[in-house]
């Protein structure tokens, strides 16, 4: 008999997918593919770039996917829990985003990240190649520190199409009228 305090979980963890346009259900890299289709060649480039760096360094643990209304993000935790996630990458119409989940925490003597929220923060990319700087290294570094052995204990990395919004913004720069 349980307590009526205890709750039963769910063996698996929701999940807001839909199917691909023509109603087959797609590998993950052929969606993720879909996905960053939708972006102009220029953002698109630098969300591929971005992506594929944080790979490089993350070669445990999860990449959780979420093609939301406003970004496509590619998040990283050393489990498949969305609430571990500790560095992302977003993109967005315009530009691409480096999200740092709990940036309040981290060392950031060149004052890099921006933001004001009570944890995240964030640096606007301006290249595919900035990720590879020595300043946002160290801060990804230190971002992942807390997660060392939990992502030494992982399997190897793997990713998970967490969420797909019905609804989205337009992924690609929307021309604006002229005002009369």
């Amino acid at each position: 008999m349980r307590d009526k305090n205890s709750r039963v979980k769910s063996p698996q963890p929701r999940r807001k997918v839909q199917p691909a346009q023509n109603g087959k259900q797609l590998p993950e890299e052929a969606r993720i593919d879909e996905f960053l289709a939708r972006y102009s060649p220029e953002v698109g480039a630098v969300l591929r770039a971005a992506r594929a760096h944080l790979r490089s360094l993350f070669p445990r643990g999860h990449e959780l996917v979420f093609d939301n209304y406003n970004a496509l993000v590619f998040g990283f935790a050393p489990t498949e829990r969305t609430s571990e996630s500790f560095l992302s990458v977003a993109g967005y119409p315009r530009w691409v985003t480096l999200f740092f989940l709990r940036g309040i925490d981290l060392h950031d003597p060149g004052g890099l990240q921006e933001g004001s929220e009570k944890q995240v923060r964030s640096i606007r990319s301006r290249s595919a190649q900035q990720l590879a700087e020595p300043a946002i290294r160290v801060l990804i570094a230190q971002a992942m520190e807390p997660h060392r052995e939990a992502l030494l204990r992982a399997d190897p990395l793997q990713t998970t199409i967490r969420l797909v919004s019905g609804k989205q913004r337009a992924r690609r720069p929307t021309t604006r009228r002229a005002a009369r």
